[in-house]
């Protein structure tokens, strides 16, 4: 995102979470403003020049914001047709932006639901595992990446896949991530799942052994990786035997390999 859009989204975020703390209900106003979020997205996603004219720059907020209630009123929540006004309100650098930024803040508002239901780890943890489904099931993976398969089919497939398996906020999520035509699913996946370690005061770390890592290598690894980046890492693992031994770490996009695999291919490259 552009500079505009991103302090619109930081501020229309803050206001959001401060409306779900301060409700007597936040698990159910989290949820359902999460939903309405993403209906929304999806009217916008069906009407170019609506999506153009509610993030359109030139005209006053007032205009975007008469045009959102217009639209919206009495077909969502209150709370959410009165975020998505703020949001309307604010600049975005494009119509894309603005779009983006509603199915962030739908994301967000998700993921507080599953924070105030003590699940944000356990979410976290699911759209990293339905991630490597993904990414060994590659006939899945392209089937709800094909752009010329219709959402609905898409999130019907998915729900199949996922249901009794995982939390409602997780598949409610995957759901969503999988009716975006732009988006690789399993890229996407491992975007929610590093959203969810953000809200958590973490950074993902996916770690790759030869062998599973018990819980307390998985801690002592944490710990040694919080103390060279300077914050607390949320360790995500798979396992690949190729490896040999050793560990491959992926903090962003920078990569430690120190697989006995990795080592080997470094030794033939200097013999060559």
């Amino acid at each position: 995102m552009h500079a505009a859009s991103r302090e619109a989204l930081t501020n229309t975020a803050q206001t959001l979470d401060q409306w779900i703390q301060n409700s007597d209900n936040g698990i159910a106003v989290a949820s359902q403003t999460g939903a309405e979020l993403f209906s929304i997205v999806e009217v916008l996603d069906g009407d170019r020049g609506l999506r153009v004219a509610v993030a359109d720059a030139s005209a006053t907020a007032e205009q975007r914001s008469g045009l959102m209630r217009t639209v919206f009123a009495g077909k969502v929540s209150q709370m959410t047709l009165d975020l998505a006004i703020e949001a309307a309100q604010r600049i975005w650098s494009t119509p894309r932006e603005f779009r983006s930024g509603l199915v962030e803040l739908g994301r967000r508002a998700l993921l507080r639901s599953a924070e105030q239901q003590g699940q944000l780890t356990q979410v976290e943890d699911e759209l990293f595992q339905l991630g490597r489904i993904l990414k060994d099931e590659p006939q899945l993976a392209q089937l709800l990446g094909d752009r010329n398969t219709k959402a609905d089919r898409k999130r019907e497939l998915l729900a199949t896949v996922l249901y009794g398996k995982v939390t409602a906020v997780t598949e409610a999520l995957a759901k969503q991530a999988v009716g975006r035509p732009e988006a690789n699913p399993i890229d996407d996946m491992a975007t929610l799942a590093g959203v969810a370690a953000e809200l958590r005061g973490k950074e993902v770390a996916v770690v790759t052994s030869a062998e599973p890592l018990n819980a307390v290598q998985a801690d002592q690894l944490a710990a040694k990786l919080g103390r060279i980046y300077g914050r607390e890492m949320s360790i995500h693992t798979e396992v690949d035997p190729s490896l040999l031994g050793g560990l491959i770490i992926r903090v962003g996009d920078e990569v430690i390999d120190g697989s006995t695999s990795g080592k080997l291919e470094k030794l033939r490259t200097s013999l060559v």
